[in-house]
């Protein structure tokens, strides 16, 4: 079909975005993209593609912006039960690693989700993707890591092969083993690790290969390296063990100390260091001479009340490459909506709506190496773009709280946000 009269589409053609150049979005003012067996064929004018391609069924994009299928790089998506009650406690003026030592945060999750079979996890999770998916995310990172034992976390696993074999959102899954110091192990964590390096990790690899043999590729690892949860050395432990069996790696890296697991990233060759709130001078200095990408997680701060953000503009002026995300997570960032988080780091890390937008299309699709067929409207890529209820795209990043996608395209069907998700073209 053919997408047209848009008032811009949004190509961001050219690859991952560096440094000062993020921001290029190759806008082409009433624009079209042609679709054809879920890829794009062909982007250009509508006087253009319309003359070129007069006999295409069509889509009236109706003076509307047109832009990639927004990536979530960063989600804990799956979870049994919620943390309302550690939101409450934390107004009452205890801090986030207080909980968690005291035994709450993660590990309080941990044991709602232990004790939920599979078909519950689904249940609970379903939801959420769906409200991901109608604002605008088409493709997701999720992780394991509320299980912090072997059984529960390939139970994790399978709940979340299952999710993206039944929904239309697609999903890259993460395995985070070392989320937390599982409860078992609270007085002896280095057994924990041990646990994961030589138990955990090799039993992900030979489950992958049975369960998920049409994928290319086996899942990230990632492991949380802070105070209260993995320590540096324990970190490079976990993640060299990870990567000598072949696992792409992640980490959750200076959310609450600077311990230096942005420059871990950057040693091991990590695909993306997340969070990346303390984050030392030499450490933005070694991102930005390197291929990890820095995703940021701007609902973390507010959802737990804190002024201090990811330092934007100190990665771009060091040219690395920033993505945003969600950090969708019962603890400190429940919300599924991708516009939500380009409008805080509008206002609190300093990006313009361009820089935002491109954060969360092309680069974030770079952060979970999915740069080569998403993140951008070019021929040959898989069909997956909104169509947005507004003329221009400083809308979003400019205006929050709301949903300005009127339709969701994934592999070149139709989804109507606002009578459901379901198939209209």
């Amino acid at each position: 079909m053919l997408i047209h009269s848009a008032a811009q589409v949004l190509t961001l053609k050219g690859g991952p975005q560096r440094g000062k150049d993020l921001g290029d979005l190759g806008i082409i003012e009433n624009g079209a993209v042609l679709l054809r067996e879920e890829k794009i064929t062909a982007v250009g004018s509508t006087a253009e593609l319309q003359d070129a391609f007069p006999d295409e069924p069509d889509v009236d994009a109706a003076g509307c912006v047109v832009m990639p299928g927004l990536v979530d790089p960063h989600t804990h998506l799956i979870w049994g039960g919620d943390r309302a009650a550690e939101f409450e406690t934390r107004l009452e003026g205890k801090s986030y690693l207080d909980i968690l030592a005291a035994g709450g945060g993660i590990i309080s999750t941990v044991r709602a989700t232990r004790t939920a079979s599979i078909e519950s996890l689904i249940a609970q999770t379903r939801p959420r993707l769906l409200r991901m998916f109608a604002h605008g995310t088409t493709t997701a990172e999720a992780k394991t890591g509320y299980g912090l034992q072997t059984a529960t976390e390939l139970r994790l696993l399978k709940a979340l092969l299952a999710l993206d074999d039944e929904s239309p959102l697609e999903l890259a899954v993460t395995f985070l083993g070392a989320h937390a110091i599982a409860p078992e192990y609270k007085d002896n964590p280095q057994e924990y690790v041990k646990l994961i390096c030589e138990t955990m990790l090799p039993l992900v690899q030979l489950w992958w290969g049975v369960h998920a043999p049409h994928r290319k590729n086996l899942p990230f690892v990632d492991v949380f390296c802070e105070n209260n949860a993995f320590n540096l050395e324990q970190s490079k432990e976990i993640l060299e063990a990870a990567k000598a069996l072949g696992f792409p790696l992640k980490i959750h890296a200076d959310e609450f100390e600077n311990l230096g697991g942005a420059s871990l990233a950057v040693e091991l060759e990590a695909v993306s260091a997340d969070h990346l709130v303390k984050t030392s001078d030499e450490d933005i200095k070694n991102l930005g001479n390197s291929d990890t990408v820095a995703v940021a997680l701007p609902c973390t701060p507010f959802g737990l009340g804190e002024c201090e953000y990811t330092p934007a503009k100190k990665l771009l002026e060091a040219n690395a490459i920033l993505a945003l995300a969600t950090d969708c997570n019962p603890g400190t960032a429940w919300t599924e909506s991708m516009q939500f988080s380009m409008a805080l780091a509008c206002r609190n890390m300093g990006l313009t709506p361009a820089q935002a937008i491109a954060a969360s299309t092309i680069n974030a699709a770079h952060a979970i190496r999915r740069a080569d067929r998403i993140g951008s409207l070019e021929p040959g890529k898989q069909a997956d773009l909104l169509i947005l209820s507004v003329p221009e795209y400083r809308h979003l990043g400019y205006r929050f709280g709301t949903n300005l996608v009127k339709q969701v395209i994934k592999r070149g069907r139709v989804y109507s946000v606002d009578v459901g998700y379901y198939r209209t073209a």
